[in-house]
């Protein structure tokens, strides 16, 4: 198993549970956002407009978790069956991620009809949503430990 970020806020809370439990993290960032890691691999790929979400997609494998933003890389990552965790600490699953991408472009469509294409962006994150993501990852990461050792035969 191996851990994949998209550049998030809660990079220090993944590499801290991923050291914890020995999993080996790679960061992946465009060059509009280099990120440097004592922990982690760090990929930089070009700025390309969806270059990061491309090149995780293609790295990630079965069993592995994503961590990401991203309603439809994360769709892909549980096509690929990778275990996937909004910054939120919301897990993305096969049985969330239809209603997740149709809200996504209902309101998206909203936005359009309305004129309104301008969104305020995240509120700040408080401790609490550390706290909340933190609690939510690692219970992903034990659950898909026990998960992929019952099926490699090493639990």
């Amino acid at each position: 198993m191996q851990i994949f970020v998209d550049a998030c806020p809660a990079v220090d809370i993944v590499e801290a549970i991923a050291e914890k439990y020995n999993i080996p993290v790679t960061l992946l960032c465009d060059t509009n956002h280099v990120l440097h890691s004592d922990y982690s691999e760090v990929i930089v790929v070009g700025a390309g407009a969806d270059a990061v979400d491309y090149k995780l997609i293609s790295i990630c494998h079965k069993g592995d978790i994503v961590v990401l933003q991203d309603y439809g890389v994360a769709a892909m990552a549980l096509g690929k069956g990778a275990y996937a965790i909004h910054q939120s600490g919301k897990w993305y699953t096969n049985e969330n991620i239809d209603r997740m991408l149709m809200e996504r472009h209902l309101n998206k469509k909203a936005r359009r009809a309305s004129g309104k294409n301008h969104i305020k962006g995240p509120k700040k994150r408080t401790n609490e949503d550390d706290e909340r993501f933190a609690q939510s990852f690692e219970k992903l990461v034990l659950m898909t430990q026990a998960k992929e050792g019952e099926q490699n035969g090493t639990v």
